[in-house]
């Protein structure tokens, strides 16, 4: 069984910069694919980026990339999120997701295991 526990959203003007983590207390987390995904109120969950098995590849939603990095640090079994020039569209709650596949998925199905969010709000 694997438990993640994101953290580090908080609410930043516009412009401003925020790292998201997000903690595994599973067993072998370099084997998995990870991935970030948010949500804004009454939208469908969305793809942000994710990171394959030992930094491998990394893959970013369009809205995002140049403003954004996934990383992930298999030691301390964490995975990051990077932003920054945050904009009003970014508020959301971001999650993390964790599964065993071969290469980044856009697919929020391909993931099995979630974490519980953390709030990102940004006002216009």
């Amino acid at each position: 069984q694997v438990q993640l526990v994101a953290s580090g959203g908080r609410e930043v003007p516009a412009g401003s910069s925020l790292r998201l983590s997000c903690v595994s207390s599973g067993r072998s987390f370099a084997s998995y694919t990870l991935a970030w995904f948010r949500q804004a109120p009454g939208q469908e969950r969305k793809f942000v980026a994710g990171i394959g098995r030992h930094s491998s590849r990394t893959a970013y939603a369009d809205s995002v990339k140049g403003r954004f990095t996934v990383s992930r640090d298999d030691f301390k079994s964490t995975v990051f999120l990077q932003m920054n020039n945050l904009k009003p569209e970014d508020s959301a709650i971001y999650l993390c997701a964790a599964n065993e596949l071969l290469q980044v998925h856009t697919d929020e199905s391909r993931y099995l295991y979630w974490g519980q969010g953390t709030q990102v709000t940004v006002p216009s």
